[in-house]
């Protein structure tokens, strides 16, 4: 009991320091990486498959079939619990909460950076409800990046024979993906793109 405990303090105190500085660790990331990309569907392109064929288990276990999200934005998120960036949890479920007539946020819990989301679904669950109040969906963890694991959802959005134009895939921990009403995927947002950045506003509200 006494080392389950230490584990849990530790895992506490490393996402209080990551949440303290994640600011810097946003702003070093657009000056200095990719984390600043992004890509648009200028052309307005219509995807190959359609978007609303997808589904995705949830972390309660329920199915999120997408063809009940027609007439709404999605904003698909591939997230971490350890990572630097996991305080844009709270901005994203801000985003989620203010355009929520309009808007959807589905979360992608993944381990495929540096081991940042090594918790089950359970503890990821619970993490995200105490720590940010998350109400928008997760996913079950699952893979994002190219390869024979990766999560249907994923497949999509970076594979330009099926989604009409995009074959990039996330470059680290929450990188986003926008999908407009009709089912056209219009963006990619590197992760140092902020959920409440005028970039991501305007794209939402266009």
């Amino acid at each position: 009991m006494e080392i389950v405990n230490f584990n849990m303090q530790r895992m506490t105190i490393r996402q209080k320091f990551l949440k303290n500085v994640y600011p810097l660790f946003s702003i070093y990331k657009k000056l200095f990486g990719n984390g600043s990309k992004i890509l648009a569907n200028k052309e307005n392109i219509r995807p190959a498959e359609s978007f609303y064929t997808l589904s995705v288990r949830l972390i309660n276990g329920q199915e999120l079939k997408f063809d009940e999200l027609i007439g709404k934005k999605v904003l698909l998120v591939n997230t971490a619990s350890n990572c630097g960036f996991t305080a844009q949890y709270r901005d994203l479920e801000r985003l989620y909460e203010n355009k929520k007539d309009k808007l959807i946020v589905v979360g992608f819990p993944a381990n495929d950076f540096k081991e940042q989301e090594k918790g089950s679904d359970e503890e990821i669950a619970q993490f995200c409800a105490s720590s940010f109040g998350i109400t928008f969906p997760l996913a079950k963890k699952n893979c994002v990046v190219k390869g024979p694991k990766q999560q249907d959802v994923y497949k999509w959005l970076t594979n330009r024979e099926k989604n009409g134009w995009n074959s990039y895939q996330p470059s680290w921990n929450f990188a986003k993906y926008l999908v407009n009403e009709q089912g056209v995927l219009i963006n990619y947002f590197g992760p140092g793109v902020l959920p409440l950045g005028k970039e991501i506003k305007q794209a939402i509200d266009e």
